[in-house]
């Protein structure tokens, strides 16, 4: 979950309802969307996951301007970890990967990360144990996508990697390719898009060592299933998860 120095009374009316819809669940597995878990995952049915709760808007704390490492101490230490504690990120910590990845850093809208003609057709979502959280970069904030925890099925949908059910954080970036290749055609978008994901995704990685936490990027997943999962927009295409979480 999203821990925060004072109770939010969304996380708890979340982390409520999850509690209940286990205990009625037991050990039964159930699919969603079309992609089967093992049995041993006990999760909630779809309708359930997806709760009639409205959507919240969050708004993320301030991201620090400097950190306790230097930029070559977290270039050295960066490794790809695949274990993690099962300790939860905190607000902060969540909020400031998500800065990492695409926080806006000028008046004019210009981000950390490089875009092909400041196009921005990156999206950047957080999948945590009680929601799918949306990043909004104007006015550094997240929005619930889906209520209730989908990694047991993502887990499914990336070839039943570990990394993506037991980090307590996935970080997943998703491309508009429509975006870029409205200006630079469909030929040549498709290479900018993705130099610009591995930006982004090289950005969270290198925050997530200046926090003291251990991530791993993957590439290896069922697109059309993620897309399905994380019920994505149409036009929008996953191109990589990032589990985050603390060091064992």
């Amino acid at each position: 979950m999203l821990s925060v120095g004072r109770p939010n009374l969304y996380v708890a009316i979340v982390m409520m309802l999850s509690v209940a819809v286990l205990a009625a669940c037991g050990s039964t597995s159930v699919g969603r969307v079309g992609v089967s878990i093992t049995p041993t995952v006990s999760v909630p049915s779809r309708a359930e996951v997806t709760s009639a709760l409205s959507p919240q808007v969050m708004a993320l704390p301030t991201p620090l301007p400097k950190g306790k490492l230097s930029l070559e101490e977290a270039l050295a230490q960066r490794r790809s970890v695949r274990e993690f504690a099962d300790t939860p990120l905190t607000l902060a910590e969540v909020g400031q990967l998500l800065w990492a990845a695409q926080g806006v850093t000028q008046p004019a809208g210009l981000r950390t990360a490089p875009s092909a003609g400041a196009l921005y057709p990156l999206e950047v979502y957080a999948v945590t144990r009680e929601a799918m959280y949306h990043y909004e970069p104007q006015g550094h904030r997240v929005s619930v996508h889906i209520a209730g925890d989908v990694r047991p099925w993502l887990y499914a949908a990336a070839l039943r990697q570990e990394p993506v059910l037991k980090a307590p954080t996935v970080i997943v970036i998703a491309a508009v390719y429509a975006r870029t290749a409205a200006r630079y055609g469909a030929e040549r978008s498709p290479r900018y898009v993705q130099l610009e994901a591995g930006h982004t995704a090289q950005n969270v990685l290198l925050q997530a060592v200046a926090l003291n936490l251990s991530a791993v990027p993957i590439g290896a997943f069922e697109d059309d299933q993620v897309k399905q999962v994380l019920e994505l927009p149409s036009d929008q295409q996953p191109l990589y998860l990032i589990p985050v979480g603390h060091p064992r």
